[in-house]
């Protein structure tokens, strides 16, 4: 991070201070969206057949977005049984990992309790996340081995409040941990997590947080991670949530950004956006397969 501030509690009513901690997960992610390029990049050296792979997956990406219908349902591309290997994204400044982050090296992998599979109530104080109702299924694979389930491997993931916010870090949800937390795949490599759909801030397109780590044992540092990347959320489903109650400011929000102009999906997101199914009444369900090349 080319910019790091030691993160302290704020006065509830310091507005100021959230606009800061937004403006932080933008340099923070655009430091490390040179990464995912750089990677794609790499394709490029495949000469033609490269630039054919990267246009395809654009249009695949682009064609997704525009799928959603009426009851809420959207595709995206890495649903496919065996799609490539998901790009490595920048975990930001939030991640509680471990990782040396906005001045600090919280961790909340080392709580009791973080390996569950509702991240929606904070382990310490108990207070619970006001949302729309989102079950996350991810289903990892082995690229490297026809897309075969990769078993027992483990997933952490975390994601900001409905009102932008990322708990153990923002002000008004300093003392929360929320919306974070570790399952373990079976032996078809699943990880499912119930929690709340997150809002859209200031900066960013919709999205969720994700690291893999190689054994449930070994999800406790950031430094066992074996990949990190984000989830990038169907536009039509996040207009039909922003619509609610809770999510007004995330209309705005939205508005002014898009998939294409995202610091981390204007590259591509085909393999990063869920398939979602339900409504805005009933709760959502987001599905995608993972591939990762081990």
């Amino acid at each position: 991070m080319s910019e790091q501030r030691i993160i302290t509690p704020y006065p509830a009513d310091d507005h100021d201070h959230h606009d800061d901690l937004n403006n932080l997960g933008l340099t923070a992610d655009v430091n490390m969206m040179t990464r995912s390029v750089v990677d794609r990049r790499r394709v490029l050296g495949l000469g033609l057949l490269g630039i054919g792979l990267l246009v395809s997956c654009g249009a695949s990406g682009l064609a997704a977005v525009g799928t959603s219908t009426g009851t809420g349902t959207s595709s995206g591309a890495g649903t496919a049984a065996c799609p490539t290997a998901i790009p490595t994204e920048t975990a930001g400044p939030y991640p509680a990992d471990g990782s040396a982050a906005s001045g600090q090296s919280l961790n909340v992998l080392t709580r009791s309790g973080i390996v569950r599979p509702d991240l929606r109530t904070s382990l310490g104080t108990g207070h619970t996340a006001e949302g729309v109702p989102l079950k996350v299924v991810l289903k990892l694979v082995n690229v490297n081995a026809s897309c075969a389930p990769l078993a027992g491997y483990a997933v952490y993931l975390w994601h900001c409040d409905r009102d932008g916010n990322y708990s153990m870090y923002s002000a008004d949800t300093v003392s929360e941990d929320y919306l974070r937390g570790v399952q373990a795949g079976g032996a078809d490599g699943t990880v499912t997590f119930q929690t709340i759909f997150p809002g859209c801030y200031s900066g960013r397109w919709p999205h969720i947080h994700f690291e893999v780590y190689p054994t449930l044992a070994s999800a406790t540092s950031a430094k066992n991670k074996i990949q990190t990347s984000q989830l990038a959320l169907p536009e039509a489903t996040c207009r039909e949530v922003y619509a609610t109650a809770g999510y007004s400011a995330s209309v705005g929000n939205l508005n002014r950004t898009s998939l294409g102009r995202d610091n981390i999906f204007s590259d591509g997101y085909s393999t990063q956006l869920p398939t979602i199914t339900g409504s805005a009444a009933s709760g959502y369900t987001a599905t995608l397969t993972v591939g990762l090349a081990r």
